[in-house]
């Protein structure tokens, strides 16, 4: 059956959500304490079908209903130099997020320096690891370009290794008629605690744990031209150690992973053109024949353009690659080493989407994506490599709520 004739039967379930947001349309972020305290939240459900293999749960010629997300996020200003801001926030996507409740992000902020050239200061506690132009603000629909991230990019099936972690990070920008610089540079402790993170880098039924060392983070971004365009670099540095359980066919391995991240971004009156490019070394040593150890450079990029159609209407284009490895991109190396797929060390996406905003607080969102190589494929929704196929088709449905 045609995926689009799949999803015209749940077309009237789509409207009714649609007409109960219309009730909600004067919703508002709440204001406390003389607006001291603000209180912002956001819900979303998407429905996904797959041609071939999973994505976000059991998607492979069914309709998957098992990705959502619903946060509440708060700030209370204590002083006109210290805030307080955390998020709570449940996920459910497939079998890699279960939905259950966890602090996405908790911190105290202190500006310590600020006048008309700029400000500078000190983030501590759970913090937002800056990676790329979207990693900050990714957990929250309406920030996104899209239904999903780029993959090259933003991994969905690694995603809590680099979406927060716990310690520090300084901070400066500095503000000038050439435009604005911002630079940051954290330390902190990944989080590593989840079957996500493990399942992720060593496959599944693997009795050991996953522990990190502390992990530095540095950016910097520029913005000109009132913020017309942007330029970013992101360096990241996670030093990851598989500690093995018992009966294991693992030794004690190690992961380093190093990714080096050029963005760009132009804004015009009505369309908009990203590019992101990485660069990841990776290292995987001492887990024994049994595992695939070696040291490679990864690289992926993308480039996506958006169109306003009209005020509450826009269009995307996306061009996504990912390669695990720039000397084996077709993967016949790792096959012949391993014999697994080729194809699971690649993903080549396209994608296109389309953004109906019905009020300021409900979205709804479609998008189609014709992918090669299943590079970015989450191992808990497919645990049966010999059933992955190299060409599948990804349709998506998605209606998100904020106030």
């Amino acid at each position: 059956m045609c995926v689009f004739s799949r999803f015209a039967k749940i077309t009237p379930c789509l409207a009714l959500l649609a007409l109960t947001a219309l009730w909600h349309v004067s919703a508002r972020a709440f204001d406390l304490l003389g607006g001291d305290v603000q209180l912002h939240g956001f819900a979303s459900m998407a429905l996904v079908n797959t041609s071939d293999n999973n994505f976000f749960g059991r998607s492979d010629d069914q309709i998957s209903n098992d990705f959502s997300e619903v946060g509440v996020n708060a700030s209370w200003r204590l002083t006109p130099i210290v805030q307080l801001s955390a998020e709570l926030l449940s996920r459910r996507a497939g079998n890699t997020d279960d939905g259950g409740v966890r602090l996405d992000y908790g911190l105290l902020d202190w500006t310590a320096l600020s006048s008309e050239e700029g400000r500078g200061g000190l983030r501590v506690g759970r913090i937002k690891t800056a990676y790329g132009l979207y990693n900050t603000t990714r957990d929250v629909p309406f920030t996104r370009p899209s239904i999903i991230l780029p993959q090259s990019i933003y991994f969905e099936r690694t995603r809590n290794l680099t979406v927060s972690a716990d310690g520090a990070e300084l901070y400066i920008e500095r503000y000038g008629e050439a435009g604005t610089l911002s630079a940051s540079f954290a330390y902190g402790q990944p989080q590593t605690d989840t079957d996500a993170a493990k399942i992720a880098l060593v496959g599944l039924h693997r009795p050991g744990s996953l522990d990190s060392k502390m992990a530095p983070d540095f950016q910097v971004i520029y913005e000109g031209s009132g913020g017309r365009y942007r330029l970013g670099f992101t360096a990241l540095r996670l030093d990851l150690k598989y500690q093995p359980g018992y009966g294991d066919i693992l030794q004690a391995g190690r992961f380093k992973l190093t990714p080096l991240i050029f963005s760009a971004q132009y804004h015009a009156e009505n369309w908009s053109l990203t590019s992101e490019y990485a660069r990841r070394r990776t290292s995987v040593e001492d887990f024994g024949p049994y595992f695939y150890n070696g040291t490679f450079n990864g690289q992926s990029y993308y480039v996506q353009g958006t169109y306003r159609l009209a005020p509450q209407w826009e269009a995307l284009l996306r061009y996504d690659a990912y390669y695990a490895d720039q000397n084996d991109r077709d993967g016949k190396k790792f096959a012949a080493a391993t014999h697994l797929p080729g194809f699971t060390r690649f993903a080549k996406d396209w994608t296109v989407g389309l953004r109906f905003d019905v009020t300021p607080q409900f979205m709804l969102r479609v998008e189609t994506h014709r992918v090669d190589g299943t590079g970015f494929l989450a191992t808990q929704d497919n645990p049966r490599t010999q059933d992955l196929r190299r060409y599948w088709d990804n349709f998506m449905l998605q209606a998100s709520f904020r106030f």
